[in-house]
């Protein structure tokens, strides 16, 4: 099936790869059905492109890209809607936008690390969670093992 994107031209869908979201997302209850298309030139940004309006495109990226892990359990409600069968099939995105109001003067493109997307890959139905109280940590990971004592 084709599709018509304001921002990605006119797209190709298989019907099989097409994501719905039950409740739509907050503030676009009525959009309950998406495709994930891989942004080009970028190895971290996807777009996320309703499929019933040509107006409306996400950014989306993995957590993974920016240092976080989430750690939250899914309530009974959550894992029906999900319909899911492995947690392996759990699929975690951020949504990104960008932030014209830096103090640099510049822009810079923020996630919304409160309010993951929640997808099951295998049924292909997902939802936006909303994480009220959060605790965040840090995790120091080495990346080299040698230490440079040279003197300047």
């Amino acid at each position: 099936m084709e599709i018509q994107s304001k921002l990605l031209g006119n797209l190709h869908v298989n019907p099989d790869t097409i994501i719905t979201f039950p409740r739509g997302l907050p503030g676009f209850e009525d959009q309950t059905r998406f495709n994930l298309f891989h942004q080009e030139g970028s190895e971290i940004v996807f777009w996320l492109q309703s499929v019933d309006n040509d107006e409306l495109t996400f950014s989306v990226a993995h957590p993974a890209h920016f240092n976080i892990n989430y750690n939250f359990v899914l309530t009974d409600e959550e894992e029906q809607l999900l319909q899911l069968q492995n947690s392996d099939d759990l699929l975690i995105l951020i949504l990104l936008h960008k932030d014209d109001d830096g103090d640099s003067g510049k822009p810079t493109i923020k996630g919304s690390i409160k309010s993951p997307l929640v997808i099951n890959t295998e049924k292909r139905i997902g939802f936006q969670k909303l994480l009220i109280t959060i605790e965040q940590s840090i995790t120091l990971t080495e990346k080299n093992s040698q230490i440079d004592v040279s003197e300047a």
